[in-house]
């Protein structure tokens, strides 16, 4: 088998500790695997997803009102802390490669999508950015100025390490379907143009590669996601959900594996039910594979992940999960190899 199956993980991390987390995260996620820069929300505000990736916005600001991040016209005091939380991880980052004998060869970063950006954030006025065409198509192209001097700052931290940068997007079926209420909540926003979102997804997607990100991935929920207009807009690849993914869906995923897009896979779950085994988990990796007639040389486009935010475990569990998901991806090569 030419194709080999990695691992690793969405990004977000449990406690309030970078180096902790860094740590934990390159221990477990080696070369051949993909390590992540590691997102610790339980710090608070500046930290959350949407404050974290409003932080690198070019020309535009944001702060936090009572009703969440609203664009504002000058930077404030926890637009700050998102700067200087992100800055402190990098830092970590920075320090914990240069200790390494052995660093990883590849990094991930993971940032809000454009339209999940839009969708959490608030004008002026209280609406959401959605709601207004100007402000929409001004927070697609300040993102996608922004991101450049923030993966220029990544590429500072580890010389040397190729980029991989998640775009995640939980809320774009909510967007283009639609289904978003106002701020009121007594009606639902107009949808997004799927012309208007594949021209954002492609802006912030061309400034990254601009910028030296090797690979794109889009993270989408599978109900109703967008998975053709995400590819056709440029990115590399997609992740989803494994246990939530239809048969028409991975009808679609094949041809554009087939295609050469990247498919990552949140196949690992670690919530509190029943624990299926390592076995039986990578036999439903593998069988829809075969099922499609897929080579198993194509295997090497698959990455695994966990399914869903470890965010809500503890430290050492999480830990534990990113081992498993190691574990899991093993599992998955034996068994193409056999």
């Amino acid at each position: 088998m030419t194709g080999q199956v990695t691992a690793t993980a969405l990004g977000d991390w449990p406690g309030t500790d970078p180096l902790e987390a860094t740590k934990a995260i390159r221990g477990e996620l080696g070369t051949p695997h993909l390590p992540v820069l590691a997102e610790l929300p339980e710090r608070g505000v500046g930290s959350d997803p949407i404050g974290r990736t409003a932080s690198l916005l070019l020309g535009l600001h944001a702060d936090v009102q009572p009703h969440g991040w609203r664009l504002v016209p000058h930077p404030g005091r926890d637009a700050a802390r998102a700067e200087s939380a992100l800055s402190t991880d990098l830092n970590v980052l920075a320090d914990v490669v240069g200790g390494e004998e052995h660093s990883a060869e590849e990094l991930q970063v993971r940032i809000l999508g454009p339209l999940s950006l839009m969708a959490g954030a608030y004008l002026p006025s209280g609406e959401r950015v959605l709601a207004d065409h100007g402000a929409r198509r001004d927070v697609a192209q300040s993102l996608a100025d922004g991101v450049v001097p923030f993966l220029d700052r990544v590429a500072r931290a580890v010389p040397g390490t190729r980029l991989t940068v998640q775009l995640d997007e939980p809320e774009a079926a909510r967007v283009l379907g639609g289904l978003l209420p106002t701020a009121s909540g007594y009606r639902t926003l107009r949808s997004v143009p799927g012309g208007e979102a594949r021209s954002a997804w492609g802006r912030v997607t061309e400034s990254l590669r601009a910028a030296g990100a090797e690979t794109v991935v889009v993270n989408l929920p599978a109900w109703e996601a967008p998975i053709g207009r995400v590819l056709a807009a440029g990115a590399d690849g997609v992740s989803l959900p494994l246990a939530d993914l239809t048969v028409p869906q991975w009808e679609g995923l094949a041809g554009a594996v087939e295609a050469g897009a990247r498919l990552w896979l949140g196949a690992l779950p670690h919530d509190a039910g029943p624990r299926p085994g390592t076995g039986e988990l990578a036999e439903r990796v593998v069988r829809p594979w075969r099922q499609l007639g897929l080579p198993v040389d194509a295997l090497d486009a698959v990455r695994l992940a966990p399914a869903g935010s470890l965010a809500t475990l503890t430290p050492v569990a999480a830990t534990a999960c990113l081992a498993r998901t190691v574990k899991l991806a093993d599992a998955v090569n034996q068994i193409a190899l056999g």
